[in-house]
């Protein structure tokens, strides 16, 4: 059973996948040099920062199942255009979504050990690696958002996910990604 921290839970995956389309069909709009342009920002190019979530958002996926999802040499990059990645981010915001799905409540209460790539090691329950990962999410989407102000795309809207007024706004993406328009 599914309580209303599970069901929250779920819909920030829901909202991080279509964050994520939301965003991608922007940057795919960019020129390539627009899009791989070193930027003020902590990671440089837009790509470097879309990358990054991805890498992030499978590193955090693994330790959270214990299955081994990123490649064993772990790359600075692991994309090198932005086809791949948007693909490879679509993955991984449905395994989220399925990881949410199946979350009950003890499986949010329980805790999992990891390691940072520094080697300091951490203990954690999983709704709170979950809540760190939404919000990281969130943060390196909006460093994208204003990268994106600098160009000549303009940014998509990218926080009227829950909103049921504002359901027209988003539907049809939500079909698309085979999301439950609800």
């Amino acid at each position: 059973m599914h309580s209303e921290l599970s069901e929250y839970l779920l819909g920030q995956a829901k909202n991080n996948f279509w964050s994520n389309h939301r965003l991608h069909k922007a940057c795919s709009a960019l020129p390539s040099s627009a899009y791989f342009e070193n930027r003020p920002s902590f990671f440089g190019s837009i790509h470097a920062h879309l990358d990054h979530i991805v890498f992030v958002d499978w590193l955090y996926l693994e330790r959270l199942t214990g299955k081994q999802l990123l490649p064993a040499d772990k790359a600075e990059l692991l994309h090198q255009e932005l086809v791949s990645l948007m693909a490879d981010q679509a993955a991984a915001d449905q395994a989220l979504i399925d990881f949410c799905q199946s979350a009950d409540s003890d499986t949010l209460a329980s805790t999992v050990t990891f390691q940072l790539l520094d080697g300091t090691q951490y203990t954690e329950t999983v709704v709170n690696v979950l809540a760190h990962l939404f919000t990281h999410q969130i943060h390196h989407r909006g460093q994208v958002h204003d990268m994106l102000s600098a160009t000549s795309v303009v940014p998509p809207q990218l926080d009227e996910f829950f909103f049921q007024s504002e359901l027209p706004l988003r539907e049809a993406e939500l079909r698309t990604l085979g999301l439950a328009a609800d």
